[in-house]
């Protein structure tokens, strides 16, 4: 099972669920997904990666959850903390657990004739859309709405459990990217200091290292999300590489700029910039604020400070059983600030045509203010001149 957690704290994670199922009138929840899959369950594995078999569990309103799994699943989910697991014969195209799915759905106590699934923000339903549709149809009256909220929502509070699996990731990669400067220098690729990283990540404690983002240019680069490329360090350039390493499947979510040689001084005055945008963040990072407050306390100096453009959309998330989670801090997202979040603050600019920089560090909302997972970066780029 990969249960990194107490039953007592799974069960709580339930109940919280159906207190929002209540105020969202639901019957069930139907849960399909991999990270909701893990979060509710316990269950993890990387037979994942095979997209033969869908996997689901069942929240009802009230009382025990209910796996509906592939045979060869069941043994790994028969005995645990849930109250039944059903399965059946797996591949089986003509049915893949639908009929099994529904009959289990019907027989479930009907107050509101609605069961929610994972059809909204950043949610994804990991069945065939035929089998879906399949299912639509057996359930007759029964509606199949959005879920997401409620899941969301408790989603949204890390125990103190998750939150120091996401410490101990954030320390296992502060650690290696501190050690960085003292292996990679100009002359080498993108690709090749990037896995010297990795391997000192992993080294240091990581379970995984499921992203892993890196780009340079000189003074800068143009975009935040490829793959280390083979691209040659020069001397003026500026490396940005982008981690999310995990423990027990929690993931830290952070980048560091180096720059190597002799650095263009608006790169520099760039990269201050940025870290004083994390600053104005950090200040106001306490329960009752909007996240929308995050970000305009980030505009309101990287503006000044002379940014062009930020085409990265936002300007942070949340963070936790995956990279990226809601809120999203965007000047149209009011989500509040609650105890017990998880966010990454990550301001970015593009301080000349072609020439962006961007800054991330992750954060714990506490009742006093915002706790530092991350190993603060200094304001002052470092430098590399091996």
């Amino acid at each position: 099972m990969n249960i990194a957690f107490s039953s007592e704290e799974f069960a709580n994670r339930v109940s919280r669920v159906q207190a929002e199922m209540s105020v969202h009138k639901l019957d069930a929840l139907l849960v399909t997904s991999p990270p909701n899959f893990r979060y509710f369950s316990g269950f993890d594995s990387q037979f994942w990666e095979s997209p033969t078999r869908p996997w689901f569990f069942i929240i009802p309103a009230e009382g025990d959850c209910i796996a509906v799994v592939p045979e060869i699943g069941a043994p790994l989910l028969q005995g645990s903390w849930i109250g039944k697991t059903l399965s059946w014969p797996a591949p089986r195209p003509s049915d893949e657990g639908v009929t099994l799915l529904s009959d289990t759905l019907l027989s479930l106590p009907r107050r509101h004739g609605r069961i929610g699934m994972e059809m909204g923000r950043e949610s994804v339903i990991r069945m065939p859309v035929n089998d879906l549709f399949l299912l639509k149809d057996k359930l007759g009256s029964v509606d199949l709405v959005d879920g997401s909220p409620c899941i969301w929502n408790v989603r949204a509070i890390k125990s103190s459990g998750e939150v120091e699996y996401i410490r101990q990731s954030c320390t296992i990669v502060s650690d290696a990217f501190d050690k960085l400067p003292a292996h990679a220098r100009c002359g080498q690729t993108e690709l090749a200091i990037s896995r010297a990283l990795s391997v000192d990540i992993i080294a240091g404690g990581a379970h995984a290292l499921p992203f892993m983002a890196a780009a340079s240019g000189p003074g800068g680069y143009e975009q935040i999300i490829s793959r280390p490329s083979d691209r040659v360090i020069e001397n003026g350039d500026v490396l940005i590489i982008d981690v999310g390493a995990t423990v027990n499947g929690y993931f830290c979510d952070f980048d560091r700029n180096f720059g190597f040689g002799k650095v263009d001084d608006d790169a520099l005055r760039a990269n201050e910039a940025i870290w004083d945008a994390t600053e104005a963040a950090f200040a106001i990072s306490r329960p009752g604020t909007k996240v929308s407050e995050l970000w305009k306390a980030m505009m309101g100096v990287l503006e000044p400070a002379g940014m062009l453009r930020n085409n990265v959309g936002r300007l942070g998330h949340g963070l936790g059983l995956q990279l990226t989670e809601p809120p999203s801090h965007m000047p149209t997202d009011d989500t509040v600030l609650r105890e017990g979040m998880v966010i990454t603050i990550e301001p970015g600019m593009e301080y000349a045509p072609g020439k962006m920089l961007v800054h991330e560090e992750n954060i714990h909302i506490t009742s006093s203010g915002p706790e530092i997972l991350t190993r603060r970066a200094p304001r002052e780029m470092v430098i590399i001149n091996n």
